[in-house]
């Protein structure tokens, strides 16, 4: 069900507000929300204490707003008038009923009004990028030892280790190596590297970087003996 405030500047609307708020230390819920700023936004000043539920909202809302906007205003002001709410509750009841009869219905504020096609594509963008942030920080690694073989005991071992490592991609990060003997004067290269698994395809890397030109010219063939997520 909608909740709606109208002439909040006046002592009638304050009055509605302060009822509102009986119990309740913000419009919707039990924290600070859009809703608080739209009410806030509406509310002229700080009404004192003619309405004690409103003055103690108004100042906590006002108090969230100066730790969000530090610092003082220097290059705006603010004209026209406004009746105080002491001197509005001392009007007639019939004078402030004939006034509020002839308040535009702009002055309503409805909490629940349909979005605009901005706000909601606003909205959208925050939830994306809520996702996005989410997925990057989910984002794991994994720790893959490789065996790289050459083509036969006449291959530069130092070569072929200094192809390997030149490779770079982002979230590819080279780490210890040593070679062993195979048999027959032939020798392989074990290397470790990490990877974050969102930006590094171990397939990928071996296929299209490390057997491929210019590579294949000392890498005979490249196969995955551990692969541990850190």
């Amino acid at each position: 069900m909608a909740v709606k405030f109208s002439d909040l500047h006046t002592a009638k609307g304050l009055k509605t507000l302060e009822e509102h708020l009986t119990g309740k230390a913000y419009i919707s819920g039990d924290q600070l929300s859009v809703d608080d700023a739209k009410v806030y936004a509406a509310v002229s000043e700080n009404p004192g204490d003619g309405f004690p539920n409103v003055s103690k909202w108004y100042d906590s809302v006002a108090s969230h707003l100066a730790k969000s906007f530090p610092g003082k205003a220097v290059g705006v002001r603010i004209g026209g008038s406004v009746t105080s709410p002491e001197a509005q509750q001392t009007e007639a009841p019939n004078a402030a009923a004939g006034a509020d009869g002839d308040a535009n219905d702009d002055d309503d504020l409805d909490l629940f009004a349909d979005e605009t096609e901005d706000e909601k594509k606003a909205a959208e963008e925050r939830e994306a990028a809520k996702k996005d942030t989410k997925k990057t920080k989910e984002s794991g690694k994994s720790s893959v030892l490789l065996e790289v073989k050459p083509w036969d005991d006449e291959t530069d071992m130092k070569k072929l280790e200094e192809a390997v490592r030149s490779v770079q991609m982002p979230g590819l990060t080279w780490g210890a190596s040593k070679l062993v003997p195979v048999g027959y004067g032939i020798k392989k290269l074990t290397i470790m590297m990490t990877i974050v698994d969102d930006l590094v395809s171990v397939d990928n890397l071996i296929e299209d970087h490390l057997t491929s030109e210019p590579n294949n010219e000392y890498i005979q063939s490249v196969d995955i003996v551990a692969f541990n997520k850190i």
